[in-house]
């Protein structure tokens, strides 16, 4: 059984130590570490899918089979980063991709009144839907989500 997603100070601190999961690539298992450390659940058995839809996108997070326990995870995460991003908060993607600025957020900080942050619950996870009218907001939220797919070497539709 897995925890809640802790909080960011812890988050940090358990990112700097810790085993790698015996992963040939470094810089993408110690991604991965920090995005359980953030997250709450194990990164390599979910799945991300960063989506750019016509008015934003979506970032979804499941389990890869069922874990009740996990699936409760997710779905209080992407409540909590909807509720961090709806305020212009940041710093959990910005952990787990230990970099200050990450692409588009400070745009989608900036515009923060013309974007709404929607989560959903989904089968062993849960969706934050991202939307706006705001045609820089909705670049801003494709840079963004084009940044995750690259980093978290994820897709845009489910498998």
């Amino acid at each position: 059984m897995r925890a809640r997603p802790i909080t960011l100070a812890a988050a940090l601190i358990a990112c700097q130590s810790g085993e790698k999961k015996g992963q040939s690539d470094s810089a993408f298992a110690l991604l991965q570490q920090r995005g359980e450390s953030v997250m709450g659940v194990d990164q390599y058995t979910s799945q991300h899918v960063f989506e750019p839809l016509a008015n934003g996108g979506r970032i979804i997070l499941q389990r890869k089979e069922d874990d009740i326990s996990g699936t409760a995870t997710i779905r209080a995460h992407m409540r909590t980063i909807a509720a961090a991003f709806s305020k212009g908060d940041f710093a959990l993607p910005g952990v787990v991709h230990a970099m200050s600025n990450v692409p588009g957020t400070a745009e989608m900080k900036e515009l923060r009144s013309e974007i709404s942050y929607t989560p959903r619950d989904l089968p062993r996870g849960g969706e934050v839907v991202i939307a706006s009218n705001n045609p820089k907001a909705v670049a801003a939220i494709h840079d963004f989500l084009a940044f995750q797919r690259m980093d978290h070497r994820a897709g845009m539709h489910m498998e």
